[in-house]
């Protein structure tokens, strides 16, 4: 027999390993593996030492949220380990996060977390562990076509995180399981609820977790003390418009803070931090045409790319039309329309539209952004 997540084994035959946040999209996840009678065990993933918070519930992977993950696999009555990857967290997420940002970029610690300690090193333990699949709480869709797994945008668009898991490998999709991927959020609470879970009603997470209340330049203050350095703010021409306090206090269209008398608004539209200089200029010299990628991985056949296809540039950010044209793990897209505020750090990621919905070709790190006015 065939079980629901597409393995020839009975669920009682079948070992998986849960990833679990303490969360209600994981716990829900546990609690339907287990309904279902597969033979589970839930992970959760240690990656920091506990920091202030402002709103109880609002991150994951450390105190409180572990607690809430045994106390789920308590009640469900399913094994629960913890994994103590604070160091692994800490050299590949929050110190890449921090150099990237003191380089002028806007990265996006959530997909280096994906790549790295989650989808990486979990994956690695659930196949020692001899796991026949590793099952996660992500928006996410997962169709086998002709014996090979893709990826699709989740059912539920608003809570779709196709974005954030570009960079999984297909051997890494192979593995997968996505339970949610079909489900609104709105049933995922219900179905909490019917299971009686304690955290039916917990807050979903908004902030970077590691970041508390969304300040970024105190957790890069924290970790490079040295890097709130003062440079000048400049026009298109180079000219002086005035000063700044540290670059990282600035992102690609960003228009508050410049604090700027000027006739006409004024948006950050480069960061030059071998300069240290902020670069200002209009709106209009935030439109992009053309974005070079770094590190792209490539989860369909490149035939995909013969004609324009969508493209996502920011995690909240909508399709755009785009030709893209792949090289040797980089790429480069000409943007067919008009998208302003791209910024070096962010992702890049690839969609064809075909009978099962937005399927996920991949993507890269965005390098360099260029439009007739600047190049980034």
């Amino acid at each position: 027999m065939t079980n629901s997540l597409g393995i020839k084994k009975s669920p009682k035959e079948t070992k998986v390993v849960v990833a679990m946040s303490g969360g209600v999209d994981s716990s829900v996840v546990a609690g339907l593996m287990k309904k279902e009678g597969f033979d589970v065990t839930g992970v959760t993933l240690k990656l920091y030492d506990d920091i202030k918070q402002s709103k109880e519930g609002r991150q994951c992977c450390a105190g409180q949220d572990i607690l809430d993950a045994k106390r789920v696999s308590e009640q469900l009555d399913i094994k629960h380990k913890i994994l103590f990857y604070q160091k692994k967290f800490k050299t590949e997420v929050i110190d890449s996060f921090v150099d990237s940002y003191m380089s002028g970029e806007t990265p996006i610690p959530c997909v280096q977390c994906n790549q790295t300690v989650k989808f990486r090193d979990l994956f690695k333990y659930s196949k020692e562990f001899k796991a026949d699949a590793l099952v996660t709480g992500h928006y996410v869709t997962r169709i086998k076509t002709n014996s090979v797994a893709r990826m699709y945008r989740a059912k539920d668009l608003n809570r779709d995180q196709s974005y954030f898991l570009f960079s999984t490998l297909q051997e890494q999709l192979d593995y997968l399981r996505f339970p949610l991927g079909e489900i609104e959020k709105e049933k995922t609470r219900e179905i909490a609820s019917e299971l009686k879970l304690n955290v039916a009603d917990k807050p979903d997470s908004q902030d970077i977790c590691f970041v508390p209340n969304g300040d970024y330049s105190s957790v890069i203050r924290k970790f490079r003390p040295d890097s709130f350095k003062k440079g000048d703010i400049v026009d298109l021409k180079g000219n002086k418009l005035g000063d700044h306090d540290g670059i990282i206090n600035f992102t690609i269209g960003q228009r508050k803070g410049i604090k700027i008398a000027h006739k006409e608004p004024l948006y950050v539209v480069d960061i030059n931090s071998k300069e240290n200089k902020i670069i200002v200029g209009p709106k209009e010299a935030l439109v992009i045409k053309k974005i070079y990628l770094r590190d792209v991985n490539i989860l369909d056949s490149l035939k995909s790319f013969s004609e324009p296809v969508q493209i996502k540039v920011r995690s909240t950010g909508k399709l755009l039309k785009a030709k893209v044209n792949i090289g040797k793990n980089n790429a480069l897209v000409e943007i067919l329309e008009d998208e302003t505020g791209i910024s070096p750090g962010q992702a890049c990621v690839f969609y064809l539209k075909d009978k099962f919905g937005d399927k996920v070709l991949g993507g890269g790190w965005i390098q360099k952004a260029e439009n007739k006015i600047l190049s980034t």
